[in-house]
């Protein structure tokens, strides 16, 4: 027996490939950042690629392209749309 899932972030959306965003934390200045940059809840965000060992990942939103490191990424937590997760 499991419990509820845990909540996505962006971390976890290699595993996703496209979502919404839900929301952002909002106890920083990285996070106010985040936003600034788009990161609002209902945006669409799109996978394209990740670095080897987990380093930073591009994803595109609002018609760019933009380079989070995954510390930043686990900031921003997502709904996932169209699908499951992948393994």
């Amino acid at each position: 027996m499991s419990g509820p899932n845990p909540p996505l972030t962006l971390a976890d959306l290699p595993r996703v490939l496209v979502a919404r965003v839900s929301h952002v934390e909002d106890d920083c200045v990285i996070c106010e950042r985040l936003r600034e940059l788009g990161f609002c809840p209902g945006t669409e965000v799109r996978f394209e690629r990740q670095a080897p060992f987990h380093g930073p990942m591009i994803v595109q939103l609002r018609g760019y392209r933009l380079s989070l490191r995954p510390s930043e990424a686990r900031r921003v937590f997502i709904t996932p749309l169209g699908g499951s997760l992948l393994p």
